[in-house]
């Protein structure tokens, strides 16, 4: 019998344990919000009461945090409950906390995958998010179905932070195509056309890219910029790229110029931000305000 936690039940992580239910033995679940667990035990999942019961209950134990200094102190917690077989982080926290993560569980025989996911919350509750995974290829075979349930789970190799490595990249193309994909529109829009229509043509086209195939029709054209992902947290994985970039030397001039866009989104419109308001700050420089045309 194997039982599987999760730690973590916000917007991702909600999805992502339910898709777990009904396909494990059993499923452990803690967050520090009670509603959260209560969701989860309606649909068959039972309290831990803390990450460390979930340490001492559990074979494998799963997480989805939002910053790398609440994972690190998770893990920590759940290793100080006890020792599951493999604790699994499915947030973008950087390749330097996985190697940390790496660095101090292993010795207590816990092997530590870093396996971030991307696809966003209609992904999580699709059970379509990619996944990309790295840690011990001796334990991935007892991993991998559990994140089949999840998504599509790619592995990525045994070097700790193979799959955050991964998932930042990932990142810095989907955010350029924010960025970039708002600069096409602001052009178009300016100059009279219809930004709906202009949309169709670029999803007919090679200009198409996730922004314009999911981002606008969901949250831009309809001007509700409600898409789900905060620039806060956009701009916590940009800055997690950047540091990796230059520990290994390689220049990021696009990614600068992305930070700086979501720093002054933040600054403009708040820390609930939605990432997709980046496009509204590309308007304003160009003199456009589509709120009053």
């Amino acid at each position: 019998m194997t039982i599987v936690g999760f730690l973590g039940l916000g917007r991702m992580g909600r999805p992502m344990a339910s898709n777990l239910v009904g396909h494990v033995d059993a499923l452990l679940v803690h967050d520090t919000l009670p509603a959260a667990v209560a969701a989860l035990e309606g649909l068959g999942a039972r309290a831990a009461g803390s990450a460390a019961a979930l340490g001492e209950r559990c074979d494998i134990v799963f997480m989805s945090l939002p910053t790398p200094a609440i994972v690190r102190d998770a893990a920590a917690e759940v290793a100080a409950g006890g020792t599951p077989r493999i604790l699994c982080d499915l947030s973008t926290s950087g390749p330097k906390l996985a190697q940390e993560l790496h660095d101090a569980l292993t010795p207590k025989g816990i092997a530590s995958f870093d396996a971030p996911v991307s696809g966003g919350i209609r992904g999580a509750e699709q059970g379509t998010l990619a996944i990309m995974a790295g840690g011990p290829e001796a334990r991935w075979r007892e991993l991998e179905p559990l994140l089949q349930r999840i998504g599509k789970p790619f592995y990525m190799g045994e070097t700790p932070g193979a799959g955050q490595v991964t998932k930042l990249a990932n990142n810095l193309l989907s955010l350029a195509a924010i960025a970039t994909t708002a600069e096409a529109m602001t052009l178009a829009v300016k100059a009279g056309l219809d930004p709906a229509r202009v949309i169709e043509v670029l999803n007919a086209g090679t200009g198409a890219n996730s922004a314009t195939r999911d981002k606008w029709p969901r949250a831009v054209l309809p001007r509700t910029f409600d898409f789900g992902f905060s620039a806060q947290l956009s701009l916590k994985d940009t800055r997690l790229a950047l540091d990796e970039a230059r520990a290994m030397g390689v220049p990021l001039p696009t990614g600068e110029r992305l930070a700086a866009l979501l720093d002054r989104t933040l600054a403009t419109y708040g820390d609930d931000a939605d990432f997709t308001e980046m496009a509204k700050i590309v308007e304003a420089d160009a003199g456009l305000d589509p709120e009053r045309s």
